[in-house]
């Protein structure tokens, strides 16, 4: 990566993510023999270990738990590849056409909320914020808040999600 690291990190987190693409552009030839020669992974499969462990990356440093720019960042992705290899994380796979479904009408009621609400939520449950930092994102006076709030924007989805059911049968209208 051609800019400094901290500026890197700082984009990371701002969700700029073109380092990472140009990382993945650059480096995936040489990840795929790699992978090849240590793990007996074709290609296509080593491609797309790479593109999870960028995006597990990406996410480790959106919520905080990477706060420095690794020193020597392709030996720190290979790393994470390894250990997603050794615990045997299986690549993103399509979801049963039911599940799939049901997710997307839940993300259509999801966009329903206010982007407030849509914040507190992805905070709480994507990111994994406790109450006091999410109240120090979001900018309530404290901790407390932050849970009323987020109590108050699950009932607002829970009763979005409960209007698209037929009281009687349980059946989706």
């Amino acid at each position: 990566m051609s800019t400094p690291l901290a500026e890197t990190l700082t984009q990371l987190r701002v969700g700029n993510q073109k380092s990472l693409v140009d990382f993945y552009q650059r480096s995936r030839h040489l990840f795929a023999r790699w992978a090849q020669r240590k793990h007996q992974l074709p290609a296509d499969k080593a491609h797309g270990l790479l593109q999870d462990t960028l995006l597990d990356f990406y996410d480790h440093v959106a919520d905080g738990r990477i706060t420095r720019m690794p020193e020597d960042l392709r030996a720190y992705l290979y790393g994470m590849a390894q250990e997603r290899i050794a615990a045997q994380v299986p690549a993103h796979q399509p979801l049963p056409a039911a599940e799939a479904s049901r997710r997307q009408r839940l993300l259509a009621q999801f966009s329903q909320l206010s982007t407030d609400c849509q914040q507190v939520l992805t905070y709480f449950y994507f990111r994994g914020y406790h109450f006091e930092k999410m109240g120090g994102k979001m900018g309530f006076p404290n901790a407390t808040v932050a849970r009323r709030q987020k109590s108050t924007c699950l009932r607002k989805l829970y009763d979005l999600v409960r209007g698209g059911y037929e009281p009687i049968t349980g059946e989706v209208v």
